[in-house]
């Protein structure tokens, strides 16, 4: 005999009643177990001795055992309602246990469901919300554009009567119109601003005015420039790290039918970062030089170049 199984402890069992547990569906290595640990008295001592070391870790192991033919156990052939009854009492246990474990586990699912939805709509929240600021900021800086605009205008139109009056040896009623609060406002936040920011801006204003102005009969032509300027503005700085949005061939037809051939197109897409390169072929923006901020300003004089029906009306009656 091996060394260590000289160890493992034989177990004795009766065969009559190792018959009877069997009949009652246990496995023979719980029977063995259970005759052995209850004395091999009866069978529903047995079942007891189960019921009790049902969640034992060597309960379904097979031991070694030795089968005792002794038939004269008391009561050996008493398979009792009692005896049924606990067996039907360890299964519904499993059977229970299993159930609870499935709830817990489908609980548990039920609350990681309900985090990762709140954490959704959390983010969407947090989306809108800055979508919402956005375009409050949009709003407002367009409609303070408009008013600037109208104010403009205005003052033209009150020196242009003034001159026509002097022109034809009228008496002036009224002073030159005085640049009003938000105008003076608006000079001195201008004079706020870094110099370097406020030229660009400026410099792409211009390039917005002089294209409407230059193509002021088209106005179908003028809206589908802006708009194709924005797309390029916004793929560059929704995406910046993709090259196919930082790079434009010159040669392109539909590039040239909608910017390149229109003033002030090209000259818009330099002041936003475009840098030409390859022998002239293509407009690239190098990654390391995409400035968001001055993209975002950009984006806000498209937008507003596109929504604005004032937008360049005072150079281009100073012009006129």
């Amino acid at each position: 005999m091996h060394p260590q199984q000289a160890e493992i402890p034989v177990m004795e069992v009766k065969l009559k009643l190792l018959g009877e547990l069997e009949s009652l569906g246990f496995p023979r290595a719980r029977a063995v177990r259970a005759l052995h640990h209850s004395g091999n008295t009866t069978v529903e001592a047995a079942v007891n001795w189960l019921v009790d070391h049902e969640n034992d870790a060597e309960i379904d192991q097979m031991p070694l055992v030795t089968i005792n033919m002794d038939i004269e156990s008391p009561q050996a052939s008493d398979i009792t309602e009692a005896i049924k009854t606990k067996e039907q009492e360890l299964r519904d246990r499993v059977r229970i246990n299993k159930r609870e474990e499935e709830k817990k586990r489908e609980r548990e699912r039920e609350k990681e469901r309900i985090r990762a939805g709140k954490e959704l709509l959390e983010a969407k929240r947090i989306a809108e919300e800055n979508e919402r600021q956005r375009l409050l900021a949009f709003r407002k800086a367009e409609k303070e554009e408009e008013k600037r605009a109208r104010e403009k205008v205005l003052q033209k139109l009150e020196l242009d009567k003034s001159e026509r009056k002097r022109a034809l040896g009228l008496p002036l009623t009224s002073q030159a119109v005085k640049p009003s609060a938000p105008i003076i406002q608006e000079k001195k936040l201008q004079n706020s601003l870094p110099v370097k920011s406020v030229k660009k801006a400026d410099r792409m204003r211009e390039c917005l005015r002089s294209l409407k102005h230059t193509y002021r009969g088209d106005n179908a032509r003028v809206k589908r420039a802006y708009q194709t300027l924005l797309i390029y503005v916004g793929n560059v700085a929704r995406s910046p790290d993709e090259e196919k949005y930082r790079k434009i061939r010159l040669s392109n037809p539909k590039f040239q039918e909608r910017v390149g051939n229109l003033k002030g197109g090209i000259e818009f897409l330099e002041l936003c970062g475009f840098e030409r390169s390859e022998g002239n072929d293509f407009l690239v923006f190098p990654r390391e030089k995409v400035d968001i901020e001055l993209l975002n300003s950009a984006d806000s004089l498209l937008k507003s170049a596109i929504t604005n029906p004032f937008f360049g009306l005072l150079e281009h009656v100073r012009e006129d």
